[in-house]
């Protein structure tokens, strides 16, 4: 299990050069091994020693993960400064936090009440996930965005709050997986330019009609 969580560091990050690296300079490694041993703490109902597990790993880490969350292997927690990962939140395999992720709930209620990630997803910086709600598996969360509602597997969400805008032809995801967060569509700016390019349309049609009528009228006139 170590030394998958190391290989996906290699994997995923290109200023990973060599596992001892890894196990001395990254935060996002040291957290999830801690979470894992406060995790099986928590099942065993040595909620306190669990507590305090986690704890001393958000002082040294800067990263929050509640002992009773639900992680599968190889999550990457990607410089991890300011990631908070609620109580009921349950995350699957090979999943990428960037730093300033939130996992977080929206209700008082003692249930269900943080969001699910599927496999593969990937969630940019600062994005903030809320409720129990369920992020769909392959998807990519752009930098920024407050996603409040499911989304389908395999496609792009951004904004606030997050919409689904691109969903991914295949559903055969890509080897390696692609990271680029940041480079997403810019859905304002495409609609804008959808709106002048028709409004240039109209225009060249408005003066078509108008030369139209023009000819039609010198027409008449000499018949």
């Amino acid at each position: 299990m170590f030394r998958e969580d190391i290989r996906s560091v290699l994997e995923r990050d290109p200023a990973a050069r060599h596992w001892l690296q890894i196990v001395l300079f990254y935060p996002g490694i040291h957290a999830v091994w801690a979470h894992r041993l406060s995790h099986w703490l928590w099942l065993r109902r040595r909620r306190f020693l669990a507590e305090a597990i986690a704890a001393m790993s958000r002082f040294i880490t800067g990263i929050e993960i509640h002992p009773a969350a639900k992680i599968g292997p190889r999550l990457f927690i990607d410089h991890g400064m300011g990631v908070v990962i609620g109580e009921t939140a349950e995350i699957g395999a090979d999943v990428t936090l960037y730093h300033g992720v939130t996992l977080g709930g929206v209700s008082l209620t003692h249930g269900k009440r943080h969001p699910t990630l599927e496999s593969r997803v990937v969630v940019g910086a600062g994005a903030k996930i809320l409720g129990a709600i369920t992020i769909g598996e392959g998807t990519r969360v752009g930098a920024n965005s407050v996603v409040i509602k499911d989304t389908p597997a395999h496609s792009v969400v951004v904004g606030i709050p997050g919409k689904p805008i691109v969903r991914m032809e295949s559903t055969i995801l890509p080897e390696p997986l692609d990271f680029q967060h940041g480079n997403l569509p810019d859905v304002i700016s495409e609609r804008i330019e959808m709106i002048i390019a028709r409004l240039e349309q109209l225009e060249s049609q408005a003066s078509l009609d108008m030369l139209l009528t023009h000819e039609m009228a010198v027409m008449d006139y000499h018949i």
